[in-house]
């Protein structure tokens, strides 16, 4: 068997290894019910592909990257260390921490931990504490550490809130955890899109982050070319817009193919998922970075493609090819295409969590997948929307303007190598420019959220 695990979809997530207990905090691609009259079939529900880490018991510690490669076989990764890779360190010391801003994260049940292991993680690592607000949406059940839908993401949820604060220490962390209910047999998209709406409303919120998903090809009426159960999970994207709050999504991590209605198997072609397919999402895709222990880089980045995962991306079957993508029509065609940028996502290259939500694993654990890319990235976000002394609203159109720039203007760093290949089918390769496997490429965040805050 492919390491894929039965290729289910995994936007933020480890694989199954050979001879490591490996997991995800990642979710399967599955369909949506609606609230309105016309329901919508659900097979299967949004749920975290498994649980566990690459370390199946805590460590009391966590090692260091050359510890890693010799112990464990991939390369582990800091918060530290990605601050020195990506440059933010002047940002810090300008005092752009991302003061003033609020990144708001959704996620099924939360963790019951957060505020504690977030302590632990930023002991750790000598990084700000802050405290976390949490915003139950819908009927959230009380937490069960034997429930491997609560554990899994109590997981997801763990690795967003640590890696947006480690990037953006001083923002204000919004945890949204909605209820969705084991018996439902729902995929919970309308309730994370009702929560995100919701907290629009009643917070004042810089930047979403989403680390779920679903292929385009299981949602009803896809095959006849009816594409009305997306479009009318919308709502809170366009609600968002109107009110210039950035909304981010990660690209996936089955490369260029993704999960099949059952969950389980991976489509043999090429398919692209939602929302990060949506064009008023902004895709971040996965890079593999390869750092030495104090965060330097000792080869340029590639496109995340390592035994365990390869980084979503590819064309909407949905969405026509949006106005800000009209310089990259060769690379995309008539159609949206993903990522528009990537980020660190590799599992050879994994995050270290702090979790202790599970009795059995209390302690360090290694993370990957584009949903450590994502919050990453929305922290970077708010850095700028610091910098700005405003909301940013739509990234997209920024996004591909800046790229027109010379990269030490832009601050965006070009990914010129490695694809997005993943189970049987030919993803596509990283050239120089736009390409449907990283995007736009990376960022040198100095430079980067100076540029995006038009500074």
């Amino acid at each position: 068997m492919h390491p894929a695990t039965a290729g289910t979809r995994r936007s933020t997530a480890l694989r199954a290894a050979a001879l490591l207990a490996v997991g995800a905090t990642a979710l399967t691609g599955a369909t949506a019910t609606a609230r309105s009259a016309a329901h919508l079939p659900a097979t299967f529900k949004l749920r975290p592909a498994s649980a566990g880490q690459i370390d199946a018991v805590g460590r009391v510690a966590p090692i260091s990257t050359s510890d890693c490669v010799t112990q464990i076989g991939i390369h582990c990764y800091s918060p530290l260390q990605y601050r020195t890779a990506y440059h933010l360190d002047p940002l810090y010391r300008q005092g752009v921490t991302g003061k003033g801003r609020t990144i708001v994260i959704v996620d099924s049940f939360g963790s019951p931990t957060i505020q504690h292991d977030l302590e632990t993680f930023d002991k750790q690592w000598g990084i700000p504490d802050t405290q976390v607000e949490v915003v139950k949406w819908g009927n959230v059940p009380v937490f069960d550490p034997t429930n491997a839908d609560h554990t899994g993401w109590a997981g997801e949820t763990t690795l967003d809130v640590e890696y947006a604060h480690a990037i953006a220490p001083d923002a204000h962390i919004v945890l949204v955890e909605t209820g969705v209910a084991e018996t439902e047999g729902v995929t919970g998209l309308p309730e994370m899109m009702d929560a995100e709406k919701a907290v629009i409303k009643s917070h004042d919120v810089d930047v979403i982050s989403q680390s779920f998903g679903a292929t385009e090809n299981t949602f009803p009426g896809y095959d006849k070319g009816d594409f009305k159960s997306i479009e009318k999970l919308r709502y809170a994207f366009k609600y968002a817009a109107a009110r210039d709050v950035t909304v981010l999504g990660a690209s996936g991590d089955n490369g260029a193919t993704d999960a099949m209605e059952n969950g389980s198997d991976l489509y043999p072609y090429k398919v692209n998922s939602w929302p990060s397919s949506d064009p008023l999402v902004t895709s971040v895709g996965g890079t593999q970075l390869t750092l030495d222990n104090d965060g330097n880089r000792t080869a340029p980045d590639k496109v995340w493609h390592d035994d365990y995962g390869a980084a979503g991306g590819g064309v909407s079957g949905v969405f026509e090819r949006p106005w800000y993508q009209a310089a990259v029509a060769n690379v995309t065609g008539n159609h949206r295409g993903t990522p528009d940028i990537s980020m660190s996502a590799a599992v050879d290259g994994a995050a270290w969590t702090y979790e202790s939500y599970d009795p059995t694993r209390v302690g360090w654990h290694l993370v990957g997948g584009t949903s450590e890319a994502t919050p990453v990235f929305s922290g970077v976000v708010a850095l700028a929307a610091q910098l700005a002394g405003h909301r940013l609203g739509q990234l997209n159109p920024r996004l591909y303007g800046l790229a027109l720039l010379p990269s030490q203007l832009s601050g965006i760093t070009d990914v010129t190598a490695g694809d997005n290949s993943w189970d049987t089918v030919t993803g596509y390769q990283a050239t120089k420019g736009y390409d449907l496997a990283s995007g736009l490429g990376t960022v040198d965040a100095d430079r980067f959220v100076r540029s995006l805050a038009g500074r």
